[in-house]
């Protein structure tokens, strides 16, 4: 008898129930295979949801855990020391979105995939930071394809059963007329803490138990009650659970109302107001994501002010001037409330997510003195999460220890990839996926060719169905035997996005395509992943320079995977000739000829410098491997977030 078969039963559900809850298992190998071996696993269930299915069969139970439970305890204890030698936390990191897991189902997009990477990374370094939230009851819709039309679908998430446990803390946020009550959840990433605020509590009107419902979705009124939840109750729930970071991190402007609670925390100890706002903006970093004017979260001044009131009393100054402080002068005579030019205001340090949003970034927000200073601060991916496994032992064995996290010593044995079993696992990936694309949709594509993959927000500047404007290149593309899978979900507000969705699925289902491009529906993370294990060129064609970073290419990169792409965003800045093709920009600002511009030449690349190389086998692999010596140390997660630490948050908490 074991250590771990000696436990008595209500021990060994709570080890295991502690295992599942921390959402380590998402890119832990180890805990990932104990978690999937759970003979109640089902696929897309979160594993608490197995446990406690698992739990009610006690025949099932002890068989599984005379097998595995020894190797269950070595996790826990694990995660235990990692728990107890943790850092003091001292960052705390605002996001109104974060994209951990696809069972964790607390995200839209990019802006949360770049959260829940970054949570992730902090925790594999070490650094001592606590993520915070919201809690929807609702999360981001499931898509369905109608007809060509996407339908949205909402599915109700138990906080419970994806470790978003109450921790009994309560909050108060004067709303209006309201003061709304907020649960403070806390889901583990890893070491670090996720802290979610939920109104959806009995003391609490209709009205505000509805607030955390569903993300990005209501009216202004409702994204605004949201955004206080976030920003100031985002800052009660830090103190509420006993930390005092030393620094404070926007991700984007949703959680700057944050700004107003800081600072009258700062005159309520007795500060002068010129004191207080200093030592806000001391604390304080603000990373913007947006490069257009669209992407910026403003609200009419009529519909604010009641708000601000409770601040403005606190803060000893007239609700007029706050919302001076988040006036864009470029907004025009309404002046509405801006809230990014809020977090310039008040954040001593502000940066852009490339090198090239940066430079578009100092120019969008020109108007406000602080602009003149956003750093570029490229964003990165978290490999353990979006490298097929297959592929991460390899690179465990070949390239050694610190690859996850961009180690350039590492990846500088990328020349010992051995070339045969490199593509096994490439094309045991790519038949996976092949099969997964016809049990969705109905269409086998030929893994023998070359499959392109578009999979990102439906937003119309990511200009998913550019490849059309060219039916002539189309046609020739697709005689090359290329073939093209699109995944993505248009905003539920957004007509726009979705008649670009019913302009590419009515193709797609049309004897034109020849079976050779296929929309495929509810893209989540897992899908995305298995495009990025079973693909063989990535596609990004954006409307230059409208992309502030994009990371999906940097995912598929990881994999092996060549892109092709707009020089914009993260590719503008590391591109270099060799590791993958540049589709050309048209010099025109007219849209029209831009686009048929740019379709022209995307066909062109295709079929002249894509198709062809892919035919030569070596050509291919020289390039993967150039491609991969070259991204590898640029693109991790790891190596952006140890860049945050040193460019910022070790400054910020020094005072330098």
């Amino acid at each position: 008898m074991t250590q771990a078969t000696a436990l008595s039963a209500e021990s060994q559900y709570v080890a295991l129930r502690q295992l599942a809850a921390n959402a380590r298992w998402n890119w832990h190998q180890p805990t990932s295979k104990i978690i999937n071996s759970l003979p109640t696993m089902l696929p897309g269930q979160h594993p608490l949801a197995a446990v406690e299915t698992l739990s009610a069969q006690p025949d099932a139970w002890q068989p599984w855990w005379d097998k595995q439970g020894d190797q269950v305890m070595a996790l826990v204890a694990e995660l235990d020391e990692k728990a107890t030698n943790a850092p003091v936390v001292d960052v705390a990191y605002y996001s109104p979105e974060f994209g951990i897991a696809a069972e964790i189902p607390q995200y839209s997009g990019g802006l949360g995939i770049l959260a829940g990477d970054h949570l992730k990374s902090a925790s594999d370094l070490g650094i001592g930071l606590v993520g915070v939230g919201l809690f929807y009851h609702s999360g981001f819709f499931r898509q369905e394809i109608e007809g060509a039309a996407q339908r949205e679908r909402y599915e109700t998430v138990d906080a419970d059963l994806v470790g978003a446990f109450d921790t009994g803390s309560r909050v108060r946020i004067p709303v209006g007329d309201e003061m709304v009550v907020a649960a403070v959840r806390e889901l583990h990433v890893g070491v670090v803490r996720l802290l979610l605020l939920d109104t959806n509590v009995p003391e609490n009107s209709e009205m505000a138990r509805n607030i955390t419902d569903r993300l990005y979705s209501g009216d202004r009124t409702h994204r605004l009650h949201q955004e206080l939840i976030l920003g100031v109750g985002g800052l009660l729930a830090v103190r509420a659970r006993g930390l005092a970071p030393s620094v404070h991190h926007l991700n984007e402007g949703h959680a700057s109302l944050f700004l107003l609670e800081l600072l009258a925390e700062e005159v309520e100890q007795g500060r002068s107001f010129a004191d207080a706002a200093q030592s806000v903006r001391e604390a304080t970093l603000f990373t913007t994501h947006t490069p257009v004017p669209a992407g910026i979260d403003r609200f009419e001044r009529s519909l604010i002010r009641p708000y601000l009131t409770p601040w403005a009393t606190r803060i000893g100054v007239s609700v007029d001037q706050i919302l001076d402080w988040a006036t864009l002068p470029d907004d025009g005579p309404s002046k509405p409330f801006n809230t990014a030019a809020l977090a310039f205001e008040f954040a001593g340090r502000a940066n852009g997510v490339s090198q090239l949003h940066a430079s578009v970034s100092r120019k969008l927000f020109a108007s406000l003195p602080k602009a003149a200073e956003v750093e570029g601060l490229t964003n990165g991916v978290h490999a353990r999460t979006w490298v097929n496994p297959e592929l991460q032992s390899l690179y465990d064995e070949v390239l050694g220890e610190g690859w996850e996290n961009g180690a350039p010593e590492a990846w500088a044995q990328v020349t010992n990839l051995p070339q045969a079993e490199f593509a096994r696992i490439r094309q045991r990936a790519k038949a996976q996926f092949v099969a997964s694309v016809e049990a969705s949709t109905g269409v086998a594509l030929d893994p023998e060719q070359n499959i392109v993959g578009f999979a990102r927000r439906f937003a119309t500047y990511k200009r998913a169905a550019l490849l059309l404007q060219d039916p002539d290149g189309l046609e020739r593309t697709l005689a090359s035997g290329a073939q093209f899978v699109f995944a993505g979900k248009a905003h539920p507000a957004d007509d726009e996005g979705k008649a670009v969705i019913a302009e590419l699925a009515r193709f797609a289902g049309s004897s034109a395509a020849e079976g050779q491009i296929v929309l495929v529906p509810d893209y989540d993370i897992e899908i995305a992943r298995a495009m990025y294990f079973g693909v063989d060129v990535w596609l990004n064609n954006p409307i230059r320079p409208r992309e502030a970073s994009g990371t999906s290419g940097e995912k598929a990169a990881l994999n092996g995977v060549l892109n092709a792409s707009i020089l914009d965003g993260w590719w503008a800045d590391w591109f270099k000739p060799g590791i993958g093709w540049v589709i050309p920009s048209s010099p025109s600002e007219d849209p029209v000829e831009r686009d048929r511009f740019e379709a022209v030449a995307l066909h062109e690349v295709l079929v002249d410098e894509v198709m062809a190389q892919y035919r030569q086998s070596d050509q291919w692999w020289a390039t993967t491997l150039e491609m991969l010596a070259h991204l590898g140390p640029l693109v991790t997660a790891g190596r952006m977030v140890a860049e945050y630490n040193e460019r910022f948050y070790v400054p910020i908490r020094r005072g330098s």
